[in-house]
């Protein structure tokens, strides 16, 4: 089990503003490795009413369940297990995320039942990762739901620091500031759109 707290700035992206990037990183397809999640929540939105989520992500046959809360000042205080393929596999067949032993005590500190939770629907993301300033820059294009996203992260220690970097980091490079959702709230309202809700 890892916790750790996660400080990160967002900015969604057009298709051209996420290629023109690639391009200027010298990004190519070998830099990028794909990544899939899995979010859970109960039926009435356990989760979701306190400003949390839930995921399973496969990465290199890495499987991580990941409980992301808000943390007392800023960021997010993340909660991670690692699982093994088999027990993924049967979460996903309908199983109790029980397994995830760390996430499970944090979920009755929030008091919601495991047995409670359910899969929402899957995302894929092909992702590449640079260190740039001292933090880390991510470039994710996302795709759920017959949907396609393009998303730039900038991950870092200091908030505040931060904050200047990628502000000067998009001015620089002409993209206008467009704060992104959490992509499992990109996720959803995608879905719940489609089934015209």
């Amino acid at each position: 089990m890892t916790q750790q707290l996660e400080i990160e700035f967002k900015n969604m992206l057009t298709k051209e503003e996420f290629d023109q990037l690639c391009e200027s990183f010298k990004l190519t397809e070998e830099n990028f490795h794909e990544q899939t999640n899995h979010y859970f929540d109960s039926p009435d939105f356990a989760l979701k009413n306190v400003r949390s989520g839930l995921r399973i992500r496969e990465v290199q046959n890495r499987f991580e369940c990941t409980l992301k809360e808000p943390a007392a000042g800023i960021g997010l205080i993340e909660t991670t297990d690692l699982l093994t393929k088999d027990v993924v596999q049967s979460i996903l067949t309908g199983s109790s995320i029980l397994h995830a032993n760390e996430v499970n005590k944090r979920l009755q500190a929030l008091k919601i039942d495991p047995q409670d939770l359910q899969i929402l629907g899957t995302l894929y993301t092909k992702r590449a990762e640079i260190e740039y300033e001292g933090g880390l820059l991510v470039f994710d294009h996302s795709h759920y739901a017959d949907t396609d996203d393009y998303e730039l992260e900038y991950e870092v220690a200091d908030e505040a620091t931060g904050k200047v970097i990628f502000e000067k980091f998009l001015a620089h490079y002409l993209i206008p500031i467009r704060p992104a959702d959490k992509k499992v709230a990109r996720f959803m309202s995608t879905v719940n759109k489609k089934r015209g809700e």
